[in-house]
């Protein structure tokens, strides 16, 4: 019997929503015998003014992810689920989306809402960009 995901993408960016996300994101990985993989973005700034603070960004994303990261690699543990973790930098849109095609990822999963409550008001919903662009299945997690 052929599975309908061969693996799953979680971004997680260490809000409520995307923990909720987390939850139905590894029910999704165990029931369908699927890989599951976490992304975590740290945002750099749109036009840095030195490439110190590309360099910055990297070093920020692994310190600033640690918990998170060990927190989903707990619960997939837990659920008899081996974890591959991207930690990137850059905007967080491209940056899901292009991982969304690198792996050849068959179902997004991400939290509704993150940190950002104010830019989503402003300049519209992440999650939403993301359902249009990405090139998998996205679901949205209230």
């Amino acid at each position: 019997m052929e599975t309908l995901f061969r693996r799953v993408l979680h971004a997680n960016d260490g809000s409520d929503p995307a923990f909720r996300a987390l939850a139905l994101a590894i029910e999704l990985a165990k029931q369908h015998a699927a890989e599951l993989h976490l992304v975590c973005v740290e945002e750099i700034p749109p036009m840095p003014e030195y490439i110190e603070e590309v360099r910055e960004a990297r070093g920020t994303a692994a310190r600033r992810y640690h918990v998170v990261v060990e927190r989903v690699r707990h619960s997939a543990g837990q659920s008899g689920l081996d974890l591959h973790v991207h930690l990137l930098s850059g905007h967080p849109v491209r940056m899901i989306v292009d991982l969304v095609s690198q792996i050849g990822a068959d179902l997004l999963v991400i939290g509704a809402t993150g940190h950002s409550a104010l830019y989503e008001r402003m300049i519209g919903s992440r999650a939403d960009r993301i359902v249009q662009m990405a090139a998998c299945p996205v679901l949205v997690v209230k």
